[in-house]
């Protein structure tokens, strides 16, 4: 389909992988380049934006922003997974659990702090994925990362069970801070629900259902969002006509401005490139415009 240049946004169901959401849409709409900005789990549901067309040159840029999600934990149970997919390894009794008890057990997540990853993810190890060597029986150390929570609300819960939402960074595992929530009260805690509810600057109002996409892929054309709209977390930096010539054609140039990465646009607000400012120059990461 002709015109596919930007990003759809895609309210993930459960059942599928993003890799197989990616082939649906790819067939409906006959593209041969999508490619999805961050993988949720087969059951995790909600906001997977998909680059279409040119858009899948940035899409690492997209991978970067922070998310947002809904989570369901219950206690009681760990599996090998962190989530109810998986098969259970341990159990134990729940405490009598109140506000103040879930509070004091959810504080230490708050913010940035270091987190292991679980066994079963796609995370690599010496080229092999995590989730192959766990199913070959092979276990690995994993590496904790840093990661940050900018906020993480307890919004009910039960007496096995509880409800949260949350903003993180790139790379954050809801299934291990269900699993690390369930160490901390000492009975163990698996993941049973997660639905994501933005990333970076796209959330669930602008998702499409995938079924809804897959019957009416013309959709797509005035569901997509824009490269300048999809990459509107990284700073603009604006240059003259002559300046967008060059840039067009890869030509260094020079600007005032701090280091960092910026999008390159032109007068009239069209995306150029993607490029790092280094020591007042720009260094191209992609020229997206053509000469």
């Amino acid at each position: 389909m002709d015109g596919l240049n930007g990003v759809v946004v895609i309210d993930k169901p459960k059942g599928p992988t993003s890799f197989d959401v990616v082939h649906k849409v790819r067939r409906a709409l006959a593209l041969s380049k999508v490619g999805h900005t961050g993988t949720l789990d087969p059951m995790a549901t909600g906001v997977l934006p998909l680059c279409l067309g040119e858009a899948t040159k940035v899409a690492g840029y997209i991978i970067e922003a922070d998310k947002g999600y809904q989570a369901t934990v219950r206690f009681g149970a760990t599996t090998d997974t962190y989530d109810a997919e998986g098969q259970v390894v341990s159990t134990a009794l729940v405490p009598k659990l109140t506000r103040e008890l879930l509070e004091s057990a959810l504080q230490p997540f708050r913010g940035t702090f270091s987190q292991k990853p679980p066994m079963y993810s796609a995370i690599k190890v010496n080229g092999k994925k995590l989730y192959e060597l766990a199913r070959a029986g092979k276990h690995v150390e994993v590496e904790p990362r840093t990661v940050t929570v900018y906020s993480l609300t307890l919004n009910d819960f039960s007496a096995t069970e509880a409800q949260l939402s949350l903003r993180c960074s790139k790379g954050f595992f809801v299934r291990s801070l269900a699993f690390d929530l369930g160490q901390a009260l000492g009975c163990g805690a698996h993941l049973t629900a997660l639905r994501r509810t933005e990333s970076g600057p796209f959330t669930l109002a602008q998702a499409l259902p995938l079924q809804t996409l897959l019957e009416r892929p013309a959709l797509a054309l005035s569901k997509q969002v824009s490269l300048n709209d999809a990459l509107s977390a990284v700073p603009t930096l604006e240059v003259s006509g002559v300046e967008a010539d060059k840039v067009r054609h890869g030509v260094r140039v020079e600007v005032l401005k701090p280091t960092g990465l910026y999008r390159v646009v032109d007068k009239g607000g069209e995306l150029l490139a993607i490029a790092e400012v280094v020591e007042g120059r720009l260094k191209y990461r992609r020229v997206l415009a053509k000469a």
